[in-house]
């Protein structure tokens, strides 16, 4: 429980003055006949919702509920009947306080001839507020809630819930000081002015936050006034009107006591209560007005006293959920006077968890939409909730975060126009697909430069025959060539036609990726040296081609029903040095998370490696984008571990030590459950002593991948594969090459670390693709891992068994035993001899 009791003296404090009428937003949903007006009893003026929202029709209530004393802004409502959520989006002057009050008001009226009183919810932003029914068709219902706006704009969306259609007669925000009320967001449950005479309500002017009080005078309370000014201003004042603390209420029975009482029929709640005291009565010098109170039979102030028109405030926050709230204002011993209460507002606990999205990104995205009439399929908040999320919008989520903006589809659209400078304000977006539409002009600027600095990863404009790059557009040919442009590469017609030809092959490759020759083929499933002829059979006389490389081609085959990879040497001696190398490692390990081989042949300048084919491919096809299938969050941290223990066997499970020296994506292959398995040995370097710390060796691997310092130095040890293996999980992290060919080629490590170094943040390095959906925290560590893997120095490498560690910490502990690969069995090369000891 938490309390605060504060005594206000007239001659400590002034009177609060309203405040100017320009910082209020007040809006008359639906008004048809003019723009705005001015309302005659509070002299506020109100506006029409055209600017605030995008849908609904204007209809006026029933000529029955038109009685003489209808306020003019419930005259008439706006209805949505289309669309499940329907949304006003009102912008935020600028104060000194983020401070809010936010009022929306409905009266039914039966203005849609149904005679059927509906209910719908109310969402602030992405948060629920509170569900709306009416008690008849005259009732006005108010849900108003005290907020800290966190941007220069608020959300009103009206939800459909199939129990009627939505409306809303009027919006109305004002601006709080920041120390009035509490920090969190309350909704309000009552506010009363005890002792006003009942018909009347107390608003602006005279409340400066144009609160709305009304009357609060039950059985056995006396209603007692003054006409004298009761000061109203000071700390924790909260601003209350003069007016309310003019009015009190006191027991008939002088020996009696105030109580209060408020059940909830509908769950518990954290209350906050304010009441309000002051000393209306010039009290003799024999008289004695003193009281204590109690909430739910707890002492909350004790002998609480007042001057004369000075006057107090006492708060009462529950520290716990309740659904009844029970108050007694209770006369001392020593009072001669019965107790007083002035007014009190009533509010509960309002849990608004899910942020808004950025509000750069809002600013942005709102002018897209306003641009290309957007309107009805684009409503509320564009990334939150997850399950309302804007149709071709993908967002990020980073916990409690905003969500931020990362790509855009909007293929297809019907765009008309020039390409609208906003887009270039999605500051994160790494995606944006705006083909095939009717756009015309050119490419703006600054999206140009982002998709050559890489920070745009691919911009697609294909199908937009009155688009060009240049500015001003240069005169027109009459052959037109589709533009895409991406910052991956910068597409030319050799890399156009190359893109083809991958996709035709990928294409024929599907169609046969899970199934056999519809031939017998005549070889023993148990062998492990075939012949050349059987090759032949195996790879049905060579017919499919599955990859290609320095040693030579991969052809796939089938032994009975099992799918093979033939990888064919050429006979270059280079070629032939790296086969040798393979097939003398291969023959000699064997681990899960390595590739599996089933058996060879050399006959004369012809030899052949069989390996299990991974139907998956690898990882680089599927983090490519090409692919059709997409790697979740989960299924790439699985494909990193699996990677990791691969690695961690062949530098610690093996005796001597192997090291790969060609760690990439390319040799990391997926099986059909997607797990990850170490490929391509052909590079590899054994260390012929066990406390050997590395060796000299020609340098070779793969630009992007290979170790700086082994580059300078020679001297190749297992933290070389280490730092290469960082530079995978970052390629798995971002979905990004190692290398980002854009005008200028920029390595992922230098890419990511200048993201990191601007905003510490990571969602700007997350793949688009994963639409946020991975758990951040994991994020994060798998980011730490990667950076330290990549430390130019190799002393401040990690081993691989620590990254491996790392990485199933990254798990969660329910799945650690499904995710782990197991503890790593030693053994010796020395001890394993011939192919025959090979496990299959």
């Amino acid at each position: 429980m938490v309390k605060h009791f504060v005594l206000l003296c007239l001659t400590l404090s002034a009177l609060i003055h309203a405040q100017d009428q320009s910082e209020f937003i007040s809006i008359d949903c639906g008004v048809v006949d003019e723009p705005s007006y001015k309302d005659e009893t509070t002299g506020i003026e109100y506006s029409s919702d055209g600017n605030a929202t995008d849908t609904g029709i204007n209809r006026r209530i029933s000529s029955e509920y038109m009685v003489k004393s209808l306020e003019r802004r419930f005259w008439n409502v706006r209805s949505f009947p289309e669309g499940t959520r329907n949304c006003y989006t009102l912008y935020l002057p600028r104060m000194n306080s983020n401070k809010r009050v936010i009022r929306a008001r409905f009266m039914y009226g039966n203005y849609d001839g149904k005679d059927s009183l509906p209910k719908f919810d109310l969402y602030l932003g992405p948060n629920f507020w509170d569900s709306v029914e009416f008690e008849n068709a005259s009732t006005v219902t108010t849900m108003e809630i005290v907020h800290v706006a966190t941007s220069d704009y608020i959300q009103i969306c009206l939800v459909n819930t199939d129990e009627g259609t939505p409306f809303i007669s009027t919006l109305e925000i004002r601006v709080l000081n920041d120390g009035t009320y509490v920090s969190e967001s309350i909704q309000l449950l009552e506010r009363f002015d005890v002792g006003l005479q009942e018909g009347q309500i107390v608003r602006y002017p005279d409340d400066i936050y144009d609160r709305i009080w009304s009357p609060y005078n039950p059985h056995g309370w006396k209603q007692i006034s003054t006409t004298l000014a009761v000061a109203n201003g000071g700390p924790f004042s909260y601003g209350v009107p003069s007016t309310v603390l003019k009015t009190a209420a006191t027991p008939e029975n002088v020996t009696d006591n105030l109580g209060f009482s408020y059940q909830l029929s509908n769950g518990a709640v954290r209350f906050y209560v304010y009441m309000y005291f002051a000393e209306i009565e010039k009290l003799e010098a024999d008289q004695t007005r003193q009281f204590d109170v109690f909430v739910n039979g707890a002492l909350l102030q004790n002998n609480a006293t007042l001057p004369f028109l000075g006057h107090g405030t006492l708060i009462y926050i529950s520290s716990e959920p309740e659904t009844v709230l029970q108050i007694w204002i209770n006369r001392t011993n020593k009072a001669t006077m019965s107790p007083i209460l002035n007014g009190i507002e009533l509010y509960q606990g309002k849990t608004l968890d899910l942020p808004q999205t950025h509000q750069n990104d809002v600013g942005a995205i709102m002018q897209i939409k306003s641009t290309y009439n957007m309107k009805q399929i684009w409503q509320g908040d564009p990334c939150s909730p997850k399950t309302e999320m804007w149709k071709g919008v993908n967002c990020s989520y980073n916990g409690h975060n905003q969500p931020r903006i990362t790509s855009l589809n909007l293929s297809s659209s019907g765009l008309n126009g020039s390409i609208v400078e906003a887009i270039s304000n999605l500051k994160l977006i790494q995606y944006l697909n705006i083909g095939d539409n009717k756009l015309s002009g050119s490419i703006p600027s600054k999206l140009s430069e982002r998709t050559r600095n890489g920070s745009l990863l691919i911009l697609i404009v294909g199908g937009n025959p009155h688009l060009c790059f240049s500015s001003p557009c240069p005169t027109r040919k009459k052959i037109v060539i589709p533009l895409v442009v991406t910052a991956l590469a910068a597409l030319i017609l050799s890399a156009t036609l190359s893109f083809v030809y991958r996709r035709r092959l990928q294409v024929v490759l599907n169609r046969h990726k899970l199934s056999c020759f519809n031939k017998t083929v005549s070889v023993d499933s148990k062998k492990q040296e075939f012949t050349y002829s059987e090759v032949r059979s195996i790879t049905n006389n060579f017919e499919r081609v599955v990859g290609k490389g320095g040693f030579g081609i991969v052809y796939h085959g089938c032994i009975g029903e099992t799918q093979v990879a033939v990888k064919m040497l050429t006979a270059s001696t280079q070629g032939y040095q790296q086969f040798q190398t393979e097939a003398n490692i291969l023959t000699r390990v064997h681990h899960k998370c390595l590739t599996p081989l089933i058996g060879y042949y050399n006959e004369g300048n012809r030899t052949a490696l069989i390996y299990e084919y991974m139907t998956n491919g690898d990882l680089s096809d599927k983090l490519s984008g090409e692919s059709q299938t997409f790697l979740d969050w989960k299924q790439r941290l699985q494909i990193a571990l699996d990677a990791a223990v691969g690695l961690e066997y062949l530098h610690n499970g093996c005796k001597p030590p192997i090291v790969h020296r060609d760690v990439k994506t390319r040799n990391i292959l997926l099986n059909e459950n997607l797990r990850a398995k170490i490929s391509d040995f052909g590079l590899s370097r054994i260390f012929s002593d066990e406390g050997d710390t590395h060796v000299s060796t020609v340098i070779a691997g793969t630009p992007g991948y290979l170790d700086p310092e082994y580059y300078i130095t020679n001297r190749l040890n297992e933290k070389s594969d280490v730092f290469s293996f960082g530079v995978v999980l970052l390629e798995i992290i971002t979905g990004r090459k190692a290398i980002l060919k854009s005008s200028v080629k920029t390595h992922i490590i230098k890419w990511v670390s200048s993201i990191l170094e601007d905003d510490g943040e990571i969602d700007g390095i997350m793949d688009p693709r994963l639409q946020g959906d991975y758990d951040s925290d994991a994020a994060r560590k798998v980011v730490d891992v990667a950076m330290v893997c990549v430390a130019p120095s190799s002393v401040n490498r990690p081993s691989i068994s620590q990254v491996a560690m790392e990485l199933k910490l990254c798990f969660p502990i329910a799945e650690l035993r499904s995710a782990s690969s197991g503890s790593i069995e030693i053994a010796s090369i020395n001890e394993i001899s011939g192919f025959s000891s090979l496990a299959r």
